[in-house]
């Protein structure tokens, strides 16, 4: 595994982590499915799985508005030089999937 593979997958599980315990969304689920940082490490992308979906405005301002907070959090926790910027972004795989999946049921009946 490379080094920027190792790196995403600690800030993926570190970051879930820390929305666990800081971001509170009443009847509602946060999952981080991934973490992409740029080749200099100044940047990543976190995908996020928010249930239910018309939440997902709420918990996305929510997770920009304590990214300095996760960031100092991280800093304190991880042996990294430098914690990269965060771009919160609506990861909709499972919800793809769920629907090719109803369509696929449809067409066998």
């Amino acid at each position: 595994m490379s080094r920027i593979n190792q790196i995403n997958e600690l800030l993926r599980s570190e970051i879930a982590n820390i929305i666990n315990q800081e971001i509170e969304l009443n009847n509602g689920l946060i999952t981080v499915c991934y973490v992409d940082c740029s080749a200099d490490l100044k940047n990543a992308k976190i995908g996020v799985s928010i249930l239910p979906d018309n939440l997902s405005k709420v918990a996305l301002k929510k997770l920009k508005k304590h990214s300095s907070q996760f960031c100092q959090v991280l800093k304190k926790k991880l042996s990294l030089k430098h914690i990269p910027k965060f771009n919160w972004t609506i990861d909709k795989t499972e919800k793809n999937a769920a629907e090719i999946e109803k369509i696929l049921d449809l067409s066998r009946n």
